[in-house]
């Protein structure tokens, strides 16, 4: 239980504060700014996995957790647990952002500024990056394990300066589900859990092709 209730709080905190910049920024006219969103998601998501790793392994992210499972790093059995406790604490963020901020059209929701194919596939390489770090801090040294928040938020962080703009940068399908259908802006919803999935399904795969069997071999769980 102690793992569920981990990437409950982990993922609300993600969340919260994360697509809390965003709506912040959307009702006081852009005083937080584009970069101001992307260092705050950076920051959050570092801090998530220095303060609940040890516990849960700090996925806070379906397509994360399915990506260990397929990597043979994580218990099948878990996955719908872990992914429960994700979107729940997902949609306890939306929901308090709505009560806070009753006036918000978006709260943070993943909305492609570009054709519905084009963002998928940016957020496919997107999360492919993301998870490419991810399982590679993972499985590395100790001392790589320590500097895995760095890492982690920092590609976190560079995804949403750049991208931000085009796809909200989403890479993780609790992270869109939650606001976007608290906000009731489901339209291409499907993209954003689709598309995360199979990008960190690829980089496991790649992981397989350039690295030892410890790469995707050894349970984590």
């Amino acid at each position: 239980m102690k793992k569920y209730i981990s990437e409950f709080l982990g993922t609300f905190s993600m969340i919260f504060c994360g697509t809390g910049a965003m709506t912040i920024n959307e009702v006081t006219g852009g005083e937080v700014t584009h970069v101001g969103i992307g260092i705050t998601w950076g920051l959050i998501v570092m801090a998530m996995i220095y303060a609940f790793g040890e516990t849960s392994g700090a996925h806070f992210n379906p397509a994360v957790t399915i990506a260990f499972a397929y990597a043979k790093k994580f218990a099948w059995k878990e996955v719908p647990k872990f992914i429960i406790a994700q979107v729940l604490g997902a949609f306890a963020a939306s929901l308090l952002l709505l009560f806070l901020f009753p006036t918000s059209d978006f709260l943070g929701s993943t909305i492609p500024t570009i054709d519905v194919w084009r963002a998928f596939v940016l957020e496919l390489l997107l999360t492919f990056f993301l998870m490419v770090v991810i399982i590679n801090v993972s499985t590395g040294s100790k001392e790589m394990g320590i500097i895995a928040g760095i890492a982690v938020g920092g590609v976190v962080m560079l995804e949403a300066l750049f991208a931000g703009p085009i796809t909200n940068a989403s890479m993780n399908p609790a992270r869109s589900i939650a606001p976007n259908i608290v906000s009731g802006n489901v339209r291409n919803l499907w993209l954003y859990i689709l598309g995360p999935i199979l990008g960190a399904l690829l980089a496991v795969l790649s992981c397989k092709l350039i690295k030892d069997d410890n790469c995707c071999d050894t349970p984590n769980c």
